[in-house]
């Protein structure tokens, strides 16, 4: 198939889709509805000839059944592909496109002007290193041109171009776009957007969009594609200090320990210090392994396997550095654009996601919203969908992190909820409080292992889930009284019992039984650190609840144990008349009823009690135990 001609370009001038060396821009195109986003996208596209001939033929006959502009090329449907945005003419959801010219290969995200649609448009933006902000011309700049704009500032976009369009709908008057102008780079220094190149267009006839525009002879300044074709967006992400996330432990076996990521600014050679942080403990780089082969020097950007000269503990989630130390906190300040329909509340848990980290999180505060129209600063107690809004978190563990601001891989953010498993908001790091940095982590001289030595067994976390009437309690009791037996030190942290000490000020709500389970961890992870072995008997129904309790403490101290009795064996036993209250409608969110249960997907040690009795259950515990070295 051959690429179609346009007059705008010539067809020697075609971009070779072949050539490497050219640089990629990411862009965004943002703004109200219908003030011609994918019009001007599907002209981009059409006037650099990256379209194939059935395509071009598609768009022709799409045009005349489906299109909005009487027969004419209607250049939005190369964009809007959903039967919904066609059907009303407006993009809903993120749409990604590539095409080329001789200077650029270009990465745009075409995102939905609808303020219900917010979610999406800052989706798209927050990988972009520019955005096209569409004005039509008749209505200025309005209030969505001000949230997306506010959006693009908050994300670190820096490099803006505004669009006026519809110019020929004003008859192109140039004193309508000297005005629009003139508000908008007020708008832009307001928020920081350092760089704003505002032009005029008619996006379905091309003027300024490739071509200049005869018909706005008092416009002298670049087209679209001129402007994007020359624009330098590049920052000092390579002389940063380094980072790497470390994403992943390669360990193939035991002669090679590399250290996987992407990483994230700086560059690093062969021979180079470095520390792993949060531990800042300090080694250097051995090796530099890369998908083509050993170097001896990377840079930002790149992905790559680091090996070390020292073996020291690192692992998924930590980072590796060198130069100066980034901020370490588990207390942040933070803006948040609310994606989920579910409104924010302050005091709920989520999983916090930074580069590779996961970490739980509770939004202590609100502080204050943004009324977008005004820019003000308003106060409120929750952000409803696609508002903008300041808040502290909690952490349940320190963050390696940088401010957004200065680095967007290390500073930006996903709130996700445990439960519905949804993304609930996108974050972007303002600064650690400073209560938390003036908490700093004693290193003791009797540590875990001094301990460990003296009671003369490995520390562990035996963590039983399961529904409720499974026998956890039951069996975690034979194991604790087997374990006196044979003269090791144990804990039992029975859930029930402790809701009528540390954990009696907690309810049933979703939020608060998150913050059980923490708790319980936080517990656990004090026993292990005593030398101990902690067995944990409790429900923790989710995942991402066990896993951030096997977080506390080194993977192998972490021994999940499923109680894997079926559900109806355990309605069957009912112990506590629990499951008849349930069906009954006087238990609320009971765990296997009217709220879920996620079974461990690879838990150390599995157990059915309708199959295997209890003294057979301890003994299978036991016996593991002492075939891993923990007896």
């Amino acid at each position: 198939m051959s690429y179609h001609e346009a007059p705008a370009i010539a067809a020697s001038d075609a971009p070779r889709l072949d050539q490497d060396d050219r640089p990629t821009l990411r862009f965004v195109t943002c703004g109200s509805v219908d003030d011609g986003k994918s019009t001007l996208v599907g002209r981009l596209l059409y006037d650099s000839k990256t379209l194939l001939d059935d395509q071009l033929d598609a768009l022709t006959s799409e045009s005349r059944t489906v299109g909005t502009t009487g027969g004419d090329l209607d250049f939005a449907l190369l964009v809007d592909g959903l039967q919904a945005e066609r059907e009303q003419g407006i993009t809903i959801d993120v749409a990604y496109r590539f095409f080329a010219t001789p200077l650029r290969r270009f990465i745009v995200a075409d995102t939905p002007g609808h303020a219900q649609y917010t979610r999406n448009m800052a989706t798209g933006a927050s990988n972009a290193d520019l955005a096209v902000v569409l004005v039509d011309a008749r209505k200025g700049v309005i209030s969505q041109t001000r949230r997306h704009s506010h959006i693009l500032s908050l994300l670190g976009v820096r490099h803006v171009v505004l669009a006026v369009n519809k110019m020929d709908l004003m008859g192109f008057d140039g004193g309508r776009f000297a005005a629009i102008t003139a508000e908008y780079l007020t708008l832009a220094g307001q928020l920081g957007i350092s760089q704003a190149q505002c032009i005029p267009v008619v996006a379905p006839d091309g003027d300024n969009i490739v071509a200049a525009s005869t018909r706005m002879p008092w416009y002298s300044g670049p087209t679209v594609t001129a402007y994007l074709e020359s624009v330098d967006v590049s920052g000092d992400i390579s002389q940063r200090p380094f980072r790497l996330p470390v994403q992943w432990v390669n360990r193939p076996h035991a002669d090679f320990r590399g250290f996987c990521g992407r990483i994230a600014a700086g560059t690093i050679r062969a021979g180079d210090a470095v520390a792993v942080q949060p531990s800042g403990r300090q080694t250097q780089v051995a090796r530099i392994l890369t998908p083509g082969g050993e170097r001896d020097r990377a840079a930002a950007g790149e992905s790559v396997t680091l090996t070390l000269a020292d073996e020291i503990d690192v692992s998924r989630g930590d980072v590796l550095t060198a130069g100066s130390t980034p901020q370490i906190s588990d207390q942040l300040a933070a803006h948040l654009v609310w994606f989920d329909d579910q409104a924010m509340v302050a005091g709920r848990r989520y999983v916090l996601k930074c580069a590779t980290a996961s970490i739980g999180a509770v939004i202590t505060s609100l502080e204050h919203r943004i009324a977008i129209d005004t820019m003000a600063q308003e106060s409120g107690t929750t952000l409803d969908a696609n508002q903008i809004g300041q808040v502290h978190l909690r952490l349940d563990r320190p963050l390696v992190f940088e401010a957004y601001r200065d680095d967007r891989d290390m500073g930006s953010f996903i709130l996700i909820d445990p439960i519905s498993h949804r993304t609930a908001a996108a974050g972007m790091i303002d600064l650690s409080l400073s209560r938390a940095t003036n908490i700093h982590r004693h290193r003791l001289a009797v540590d875990k292992s001094v301990r460990a030595r003296l009671k003369q067994q490995r520390p562990c976390v035996l963590w039983f889930t399961g529904f409720s009437g499974a026998g956890k309690s039951t069996i975690a009791d034979l194991v604790d009284r087997r374990l006196a037996e044979l003269g090791r030190h144990a804990a039992l942290l029975d859930g029930d019992n402790l809701r009528h000490g540390i954990n009696r000020d907690l309810g049933f709500s979703s939020a608060e039984r998150m913050e059980n389970v923490r708790r319980v961890a936080e517990i656990a992870a004090l026993f292990v650190d005593a030398g101990m072995i902690a067995l944990v008997a409790l429900i923790s129904p989710f995942r991402s609840e066990r896993a951030l309790a096997r977080q506390r403490v080194e993977t192998s101290e972490f021994i999940e144990i499923h109680v894997a009795t079926p559900l109806a064996e355990c309605e069957r036993r009912d112990p506590k008349g629990l499951y008849r209250k349930a069906r009954a409608g006087e238990l609320t969110g009971f765990t296997g009823i009217d709220d879920p249960y996620e079974a461990p997907q690879a838990p150390e040690i599995s157990i059915d009690t309708s199959e295997l009795s209890s003294d057979a259950a301890c003994e299978r515990i036991i016996r593991y135990l002492r075939d891993n070295h923990y007896l």
